[in-house]
């Protein structure tokens, strides 16, 4: 009975969903409400000092606001996994986005330390909804070989999300005070989540090419997972020191290296745009590029440019010279370089019909064990020693990631070429 209510309450949406149009206009609306929940989280970022000085907190409490939003963030997302495998993904998709978007534009009453603190829980939960379960929403726009660019373009919106949240707090919260760069931030996601009301759903699993083995179709199976479980652990690794670096790089450069903090949110800012941009669309290239040589290309890439980056990461902190921000845009580079291959490998390692309940573990695992704990670790650090000590621990999770993702490399499943010109012919509706 539900999915017959589910036709009928698409049957207006029956001829877009034919034509080739169709899988690209879905994708770019699932991106610009990406990009939105970046900035949104990234905002932050680039005002943290003018909210230390009006709150008077330490830096301990500045990167526990990240840390609870991404513990409510993690908690919640196992929650929707399992709704996204039974439910309508388009209708959750929405719900999140009018729901973060509503929670941010509150921020318009937000007095207190405290109250910042809940603000950030809120919004946790909602964007815990969106980023669940939209990737399980392109996945199947497009079949298995072509993952790695779609995902690239896809993942986009977490670099220039990123950038335009730098640039954005820092410019209209200099001029405007802090609060004012989260409506800008926030409101525009009303008007995306009712476009994605509109949009018909794609078949779950249309272009997967491998069965469904308990391995692949259970939550049970997850844990006996090897191509899962080595992809989630080492993007847990890349995510602490992704994660660490975002928060308190616009912060660094104000405070360790003379900026001020409009030109440090510029300078950062302009860095992970263009850095991000260029390194997402390579990195789903390269994978996808290499899948026909090697079945562990996605595992490869990720690994390559994480151990590539950590003698760059070293230089980039540490020196105070000319080679500091050439070092600060080759490591972004190289750090986001893996975004989109990890991911495809993510999706590519579950079967269709658990791969939400899959990425909830997979965020999960990655935020618990990655970004919801280093902004406060370097945070605390830095209350008692410096921000450039605090950054070590980035440094040691990105080797641990490289080591992980090379040993994933044998377990990563075969992939299919044989649905490329399906996927051209037009996405069939649930």
């Amino acid at each position: 009975m539900r999915h017959v209510k589910e036709k009928r309450s698409d049957i207006f949406a029956f001829q877009v969903s034919s034509t080739r149009l169709y899988p690209r206009t879905a994708l770019a609306v699932l991106t610009a409400l990406n990009l939105l929940n970046y900035i949104d989280r990234s905002v932050l970022n680039a005002v943290q000092p003018l909210i230390q000085n009006e709150f008077h907190v330490t830096d301990e409490q500045i990167g526990r606001l990240t840390t609870v939003f991404l513990i409510f963030y993690t908690l919640a997302a196992p929650l929707m996994g399992p709704l996204a495998d039974r439910y309508s993904r388009r209708r959750l998709i929405a719900i999140g986005a009018f729901a973060w978007s509503a929670v941010t534009l509150l921020t318009a009453v937000t007095h207190s330390y405290q109250s910042l603190l809940m603000r950030h829980t809120l919004v946790g939960v909602g964007e815990a909804s969106f980023v669940t379960i939209s990737p399980t929403f392109v996945a199947d726009l497009f079949p298995e070989s072509k993952r790695g660019r779609v995902l690239g373009v896809f993942y986009l919106a977490i670099p220039v999300g990123f950038a335009l949240g730098y640039l954005i707090g820092g410019y209209f919260g200099t001029r405007y005070g802090w609060r004012a760069p989260f409506y800008v931030a926030g409101a525009p996601g009303f008007l995306l989540g009712a476009i994605m009301l509109f949009m018909p759903e794609p078949e779950r699993g249309q272009f997967d090419s491998l069965q469904e083995t308990p391995a692949r179709a259970s939550l049970r199976g997850l844990i006996r997972n090897p191509a899962f479980l080595c992809a989630t652990l080492g993007m847990s690794m890349m995510v602490f020191a992704q994660g660490g670096l975002l928060v308190w790089m616009p912060t660094f450069l104000a405070r360790m290296r003379g900026y001020d903090l409009l030109h440090a949110n510029q300078v950062f800012g302009l860095i992970v745009a263009v850095d991000g941009t260029l390194a997402a669309l390579a990195g789903g290239w390269l994978g996808d590029y290499l899948l026909r040589r090697t079945r562990g290309a996605y595992y490869l890439v990720s690994a390559a440019s994480m151990a590539l980056g950590i003698p760059v990461m070293a230089v980039a902190l540490f020196s105070r010279g000319p080679a500091m921000v050439p070092g600060i845009a080759l490591a972004a580079f190289l750090l986001l370089l893996n975004t989109a291959p990890l991911n495809a490998a993510v999706i590519n390692s579950v079967g269709a019909h658990i791969r939400a309940t899959a990425i909830a573990v997979n965020l999960f695992a990655i935020h618990f064990l990655g970004d919801a704990f280093s902004p406060w670790l370097i945070g605390k650090v830095s209350d008692s020693s410096s921000l450039e000590v605090g950054f070590v621990s980035t440094i040691v999770a990105t080797a641990i990631s490289a080591a992980i993702l090379f040993y994933g490399m044998k377990f990563a499943p075969p992939v299919s070429f044989a649905q490329t010109g399906k996927a051209l012919a037009g996405v069939p509706v649930e």
